[in-house]
Protein backbone atom coordinates (compact mmCIF):
# COMPACT_ATOMS: atom_id res chain seq x y z
CA UNK A 1 0.00 0.00 0.00
CA UNK A 2 0.98 3.40 -1.30
CA UNK A 3 0.09 6.19 0.25
CA UNK A 4 1.72 9.22 -0.47
CA UNK A 5 0.76 7.69 -4.30
CA UNK A 6 -2.56 7.05 -3.72
CA UNK A 7 -3.07 10.34 -2.51
CA UNK A 8 -1.04 12.58 -5.12
CA UNK A 9 -3.76 10.41 -7.62
CA UNK A 10 -6.47 12.39 -6.40
CA UNK A 11 -4.67 15.51 -7.83
CA UNK A 12 -6.46 17.62 -5.06
CA UNK A 13 -6.78 21.22 -5.93
CA UNK A 14 -6.02 23.96 -3.18
CA UNK A 15 -8.28 24.01 -0.33
CA UNK A 16 -9.91 20.77 -1.70
CA UNK A 17 -11.70 18.15 1.15
CA UNK A 18 -13.01 14.55 -0.02
CA UNK A 19 -13.79 11.80 1.59
CA UNK A 20 -12.93 8.52 -0.29
CA UNK A 21 -12.25 4.65 0.05
CA UNK A 22 -9.42 4.01 2.34
CA UNK A 23 -6.12 2.32 0.86
CA UNK A 24 -5.99 0.04 3.51
CA UNK A 25 -9.39 -0.82 5.05
CA UNK A 26 -11.32 -0.03 1.74
CA UNK A 27 -13.85 1.73 3.37
CA UNK A 28 -15.14 4.94 2.32
CA UNK A 29 -13.88 6.60 5.41
CA UNK A 30 -10.77 8.15 4.52
CA UNK A 31 -10.79 12.13 4.46
CA UNK A 32 -8.30 13.73 2.54
CA UNK A 33 -7.58 17.47 2.57
CA UNK A 34 -5.47 19.87 0.50
CA UNK A 35 -4.03 22.30 2.89
CA UNK A 36 -1.84 25.18 1.41
CA UNK A 37 0.31 22.19 -0.34
CA UNK A 38 -0.25 20.26 3.41
CA UNK A 39 -2.30 17.00 2.35
CA UNK A 40 -3.41 16.22 5.66
CA UNK A 41 -5.31 12.39 5.65
CA UNK A 42 -7.36 10.46 7.68
CA UNK A 43 -9.33 7.27 8.04
CA UNK A 44 -12.38 7.66 10.09
CA UNK A 45 -12.52 3.62 10.97
CA UNK A 46 -11.54 3.08 14.41
CA UNK A 47 -9.75 0.09 13.44
CA UNK A 48 -8.29 1.22 10.10
CA UNK A 49 -4.36 1.27 10.36
CA UNK A 50 -4.72 4.75 8.76
CA UNK A 51 -6.71 5.70 11.68
CA UNK A 52 -4.28 7.94 13.14
CA UNK A 53 -3.73 10.13 10.14
CA UNK A 54 -0.67 11.59 8.58
CA UNK A 55 0.14 14.43 6.17
CA UNK A 56 2.43 14.81 2.71
CA UNK A 57 3.45 17.72 1.60
CA UNK A 58 3.20 18.92 -2.19
CA UNK A 59 4.71 20.94 -4.20
CA UNK A 60 2.60 24.31 -4.81
CA UNK A 61 2.29 25.64 -8.35
CA UNK A 62 1.81 29.51 -8.60
CA UNK A 63 -1.89 28.47 -10.32
CA UNK A 64 -2.52 26.24 -7.12
CA UNK A 65 -1.58 29.55 -5.16
CA UNK A 66 -3.65 32.05 -7.19
CA UNK A 67 -6.87 29.85 -7.10
CA UNK A 68 -6.14 29.28 -3.17
CA UNK A 69 -6.47 32.85 -2.63
CA UNK A 70 -9.70 33.33 -4.96
CA UNK A 71 -11.61 30.58 -2.81
CA UNK A 72 -10.31 32.03 0.40
CA UNK A 73 -11.54 35.59 -0.55
CA UNK A 74 -14.91 33.91 -1.82
CA UNK A 75 -15.16 32.17 1.68
CA UNK A 76 -14.20 34.79 3.70
CA UNK A 77 -16.90 37.29 2.43
CA UNK A 78 -19.38 34.06 2.78
CA UNK A 79 -18.60 33.81 5.96
CA UNK A 80 -18.35 37.15 7.31
CA UNK A 81 -22.55 37.64 6.67
CA UNK A 82 -23.71 40.68 8.19
CA UNK A 83 -26.89 39.54 10.62
CA UNK A 84 -29.32 41.94 10.41
CA UNK A 85 -29.95 43.59 14.07
CA UNK A 86 -33.61 42.55 14.11
CA UNK A 87 -32.63 39.20 14.17
CA UNK A 88 -33.01 38.53 17.52
CA UNK A 89 -33.39 36.09 20.45
CA UNK A 90 -36.77 35.97 22.07
CA UNK A 91 -38.25 32.42 22.54
CA UNK A 92 -41.32 33.65 24.12
CA UNK A 93 -42.32 35.56 20.35
CA UNK A 94 -41.85 31.92 18.61
CA UNK A 95 -43.05 29.96 21.28
CA UNK A 96 -45.99 28.78 19.82
CA UNK A 97 -44.84 27.95 16.54
CA UNK A 98 -41.97 25.65 18.45
CA UNK A 99 -45.07 23.98 20.55
CA UNK A 100 -46.52 23.17 17.75
CA UNK A 101 -43.98 21.44 15.92
CA UNK A 102 -42.61 20.08 18.99
CA UNK A 103 -38.96 21.62 18.52
CA UNK A 104 -36.61 23.39 20.96
CA UNK A 105 -35.86 26.59 20.19
CA UNK A 106 -31.87 26.66 22.29
CA UNK A 107 -31.04 23.16 20.95
CA UNK A 108 -31.36 24.77 16.97
CA UNK A 109 -30.67 28.14 17.81
CA UNK A 110 -33.88 29.70 16.60
CA UNK A 111 -33.90 33.21 16.57
CA UNK A 112 -37.11 36.34 15.71
CA UNK A 113 -37.31 38.23 12.78
CA UNK A 114 -38.80 41.24 14.40
CA UNK A 115 -39.54 43.01 11.86
CA UNK A 116 -41.03 40.48 9.81
CA UNK A 117 -42.52 37.82 12.25
CA UNK A 118 -40.47 35.03 11.23
CA UNK A 119 -39.13 32.29 12.74
CA UNK A 120 -35.27 31.86 11.97
CA UNK A 121 -33.10 29.32 11.58
CA UNK A 122 -29.28 29.78 10.96
CA UNK A 123 -27.12 28.88 8.15
CA UNK A 124 -23.49 27.38 10.08
CA UNK A 125 -20.60 26.60 9.08
CA UNK A 126 -17.36 25.98 11.24
CA UNK A 127 -19.39 27.36 14.30
CA UNK A 128 -19.81 30.50 12.38
CA UNK A 129 -23.55 31.79 11.23
CA UNK A 130 -23.30 32.75 7.31
CA UNK A 131 -27.05 32.66 6.39
CA UNK A 132 -30.26 32.38 7.69
CA UNK A 133 -33.74 31.07 6.50
CA UNK A 134 -36.28 32.46 8.37
CA UNK A 135 -40.32 30.73 8.18
CA UNK A 136 -43.22 33.56 8.26
CA UNK A 137 -45.28 32.91 11.62
CA UNK A 138 -47.85 35.58 9.85
CA UNK A 139 -49.56 35.12 6.69
CA UNK A 140 -46.69 37.25 5.74
CA UNK A 141 -45.48 36.39 1.30
CA UNK A 142 -42.87 34.64 0.70
CA UNK A 143 -43.52 31.93 3.50
CA UNK A 144 -39.55 31.37 3.61
CA UNK A 145 -36.71 33.98 3.05
CA UNK A 146 -33.03 33.50 2.97
CA UNK A 147 -31.37 36.46 4.52
CA UNK A 148 -27.61 36.00 2.51
CA UNK A 149 -26.32 35.02 -0.73
CA UNK A 150 -24.74 31.45 0.76
CA UNK A 151 -25.73 28.21 -1.81
CA UNK A 152 -24.96 26.24 1.91
CA UNK A 153 -28.24 24.07 2.89
CA UNK A 154 -29.46 24.03 6.22
CA UNK A 155 -28.23 21.39 8.61
CA UNK A 156 -29.15 19.74 11.78
CA UNK A 157 -27.70 16.68 13.56
CA UNK A 158 -24.97 14.71 14.24
CA UNK A 159 -25.62 11.53 12.49
CA UNK A 160 -23.81 9.70 9.63
CA UNK A 161 -26.59 9.65 7.62
CA UNK A 162 -27.76 12.62 5.37
CA UNK A 163 -31.74 12.77 4.88
CA UNK A 164 -32.59 15.37 2.56
CA UNK A 165 -35.67 17.18 2.70
CA UNK A 166 -37.14 20.57 1.63
CA UNK A 167 -37.56 22.66 4.35
CA UNK A 168 -35.60 23.49 7.80
CA UNK A 169 -38.86 22.51 10.45
CA UNK A 170 -38.46 19.11 8.43
CA UNK A 171 -34.44 19.07 8.73
CA UNK A 172 -34.85 20.25 12.49
CA UNK A 173 -37.12 17.49 13.17
CA UNK A 174 -35.19 14.50 11.88
CA UNK A 175 -31.17 15.40 13.03
CA UNK A 176 -30.26 13.13 15.61
CA UNK A 177 -27.31 11.53 16.79
CA UNK A 178 -27.94 9.11 13.62
CA UNK A 179 -29.40 11.81 11.01
CA UNK A 180 -28.31 14.84 9.63
CA UNK A 181 -31.82 16.64 8.47
CA UNK A 182 -30.52 18.37 5.20
CA UNK A 183 -32.95 21.23 4.11
CA UNK A 184 -32.09 22.55 0.42
CA UNK A 185 -33.81 25.65 0.62
CA UNK A 186 -34.99 25.46 -2.98
CA UNK A 187 -35.87 23.50 -6.27
CA UNK A 188 -32.70 22.35 -6.97
CA UNK A 189 -29.28 20.47 -6.29
CA UNK A 190 -26.19 22.96 -6.27
CA UNK A 191 -23.07 22.12 -6.40
CA UNK A 192 -22.71 23.53 -2.76
CA UNK A 193 -25.25 21.22 -1.89
CA UNK A 194 -23.39 17.98 -3.40
CA UNK A 195 -20.27 18.84 -2.04
CA UNK A 196 -21.55 19.37 1.21
CA UNK A 197 -23.16 15.49 1.09
CA UNK A 198 -20.54 13.97 -0.34
CA UNK A 199 -18.92 13.81 3.16
CA UNK A 200 -22.05 11.25 3.84
CA UNK A 201 -21.69 7.73 3.02
CA UNK A 202 -25.10 7.51 2.78
CA UNK A 203 -28.26 10.30 1.53
CA UNK A 204 -32.12 9.77 1.80
CA UNK A 205 -33.83 11.42 -0.07
CA UNK A 206 -37.18 12.30 1.35
CA UNK A 207 -38.81 15.15 -0.02
CA UNK A 208 -42.74 16.18 0.04
CA UNK A 209 -45.03 13.16 -1.39
CA UNK A 210 -45.73 15.31 -4.15
CA UNK A 211 -42.32 16.04 -5.28
CA UNK A 212 -41.95 12.48 -6.89
CA UNK A 213 -40.09 13.95 -9.76
CA UNK A 214 -37.73 15.91 -8.20
CA UNK A 215 -36.62 13.06 -5.51
CA UNK A 216 -35.67 11.03 -8.59
CA UNK A 217 -33.34 13.90 -10.06
CA UNK A 218 -31.84 14.30 -6.82
CA UNK A 219 -31.09 10.89 -6.32
CA UNK A 220 -29.50 10.61 -9.95
CA UNK A 221 -27.43 13.66 -9.59
CA UNK A 222 -26.11 12.65 -6.29
CA UNK A 223 -24.63 9.18 -7.67
CA UNK A 224 -20.81 9.93 -7.85
CA UNK A 225 -21.43 12.30 -4.52
CA UNK A 226 -22.42 10.09 -1.85
CA UNK A 227 -21.70 5.96 -2.01
CA UNK A 228 -25.50 5.06 -1.49
CA UNK A 229 -28.34 7.69 -2.37
CA UNK A 230 -31.76 6.22 -1.51
CA UNK A 231 -35.38 7.57 -2.64
CA UNK A 232 -37.43 7.28 0.04
CA UNK A 233 -41.44 7.89 -0.66
CA UNK A 234 -43.02 9.66 2.24
CA UNK A 235 -46.60 9.46 3.18
CA UNK A 236 -46.67 12.89 4.28
CA UNK A 237 -44.01 15.71 5.15
CA UNK A 238 -41.13 14.51 7.78
CA UNK A 239 -42.07 17.29 9.87
CA UNK A 240 -45.26 15.77 10.58
CA UNK A 241 -43.73 12.78 11.96
CA UNK A 242 -46.32 10.19 10.24
CA UNK A 243 -45.51 7.00 12.14
CA UNK A 244 -45.06 4.69 8.92
CA UNK A 245 -42.62 7.39 7.69
CA UNK A 246 -40.87 7.56 11.25
CA UNK A 247 -40.22 3.32 11.51
CA UNK A 248 -38.71 3.52 7.40
CA UNK A 249 -37.07 6.02 8.18
CA UNK A 250 -35.25 3.90 11.24
CA UNK A 251 -34.33 0.83 9.20
CA UNK A 252 -33.19 3.07 6.38
CA UNK A 253 -30.37 4.52 8.96
CA UNK A 254 -29.52 1.45 10.20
Amino acid sequence: MNVNKYINELSLTMGESVRVYCPSCNMKEFSVTNDMGNILYRCYRNSCDLHKGGRVKVQLSKDDIQEYFNRTTKEVKEVHFNKPEWLVKDNVAIQSFCTQWDIDPDELGLLYDVKECRVVFPVVKSGVMIDASGRSITHRIPKWKRYGKSDLPYSHGNGNVAVVVEDCISAAIVGSDVYVGVAVLGTSLSEEHKRFLSQFSTAIIALDPDALPKTIQFTKELRGYVDTVVAFKLTNDLKYRHPNDIEKLTTLGV
